[in-house]
């Protein structure tokens, strides 16, 4: 009798100590790694993969690591993506990861009214990949064909917005997903209008405006203007009528009012021969419904506020131009 209750104690010992040394595993952090290591898990790895690519990594110690936290996270999904391992983590830490999806990404924000060189210049920041391919893939409009034959570009059809980018994100996949976006974004607005037309006076709204609620009149003004083939004397036009020629400068010099680009609206009469910049939905929206009024003209207000004063004729608009000058004098 003793020795059978000695066999049962023994027993009973064994598997204590076997979940303690179990425990121990899944809890313990480990790290054999010796920098930042990321691991991709395909669609369809199924635990045993995992398990694997997490170990041959050196994320965990074995696969039957792996094994052992599915047992006790019986349930959970484990889900594909990519992943970055930093630091020591344990088996059970790694498995919770990997359940929750947290997958690494960069974040890529694109404000309204930045151009293909300011994105290029963004993506570059992040590390992915050089502006210059972006740019490069950015130039070549064969992804807008559907929506706009006529694109230079996919200038305005990037559409601004926060991006979640992988590693393996090329400059093409970017393009792609951004004007999808825009593809959405103008499905959205179910409009009638020329997207060419629309997107590209859109530009030129997102680049003059500074407060949302003058976009729908700076349309107007354009408008007006387009109406009576009077010159748009846009200044981000001559901007960006530089970047393309590799020569702007930091500011609008003489040269480049009297540049011969057909995107410079004070050479040329009507609207550039594409986008200048990628418009956010309210300026897009501005220009689909722009503002009642005659006004021909408009100038920053010296206030600072970033507003600008309307005119509906040159001698109004020569006075207010007066005032700015003066103000910035001071």
């Amino acid at each position: 009798m003793r020795a059978i209750i000695r066999f049962f104690g023994i027993l009973t010992l064994a598997a204590v100590l076997a979940a303690v040394f179990a425990g121990w595993r899944l809890v313990w952090p480990y790290r054999g790694f010796q920098q930042d290591t990321f691991v991709d898990l395909p669609r369809g790895a199924g635990t045993g993969g995992i398990a694997d690519r997490l170990a041959q990594a050196g994320v965990i110690r074995n696969r039957w690591d792996f094994y052992l936290a599915r047992l006790v996270e019986r349930g959970r999904v484990l889900k594909a993506g990519e992943y970055r391992f930093q630091k020591a983590d344990s088996v059970l830490d790694v498995f919770d990861r990997i359940a929750r999806g947290d997958v690494f990404y960069y974040t890529l924000v694109v404000p309204e009214g930045k151009n293909m060189f300011d994105i290029g210049a963004a993506v570059a920041g992040l590390g992915l990949f050089d502006e210059r391919q972006f740019v490069e893939a950015a130039r070549n409009p064969i992804l807008v064909r559907d929506l706009d034959p006529h694109a230079p570009t996919l200038e305005g059809y990037l559409f601004p917005g926060t991006y979640k980018l992988s590693r393996h994100t090329t400059p093409q996949l970017l393009c792609q997903k951004m004007t999808d976006r825009f593809r959405e974004v103008w499905r959205g607005l179910h409009a009638s209008a020329d997207p060419h037309r629309t997107v590209t006076l859109a530009s030129l709204v997102e680049k003059e405006a500074k407060l949302a609620e003058e976009r729908p009149r700076i349309a107007a003004v354009f408008e007006n203007r387009l109406r009576i083939g009077m010159k748009l004397d846009c200044d981000p036009t001559t901007i960006y009528a530089a970047l393309l020629d590799s020569r702007y400068r930091g500011a609008i010099y003489r040269s480049d009012l009297a540049s011969a680009s057909p995107y410079n609206t004070y050479q040329h009469a009507g609207l550039p021969p594409g986008p200048i910049a990628n418009p956010g939905l309210a300026s897009i929206e501005a220009v689909l419904r722009p503002e009642t009024t005659s006004a021909l003209y408009f100038v920053l207000r010296p206030d600072g506020s970033g507003g600008h004063e309307f005119s509906e004729n040159l001698a109004s608009h020569s006075a207010a131009v007066t005032r700015y000058h003066r103000a910035q004098a001071r």
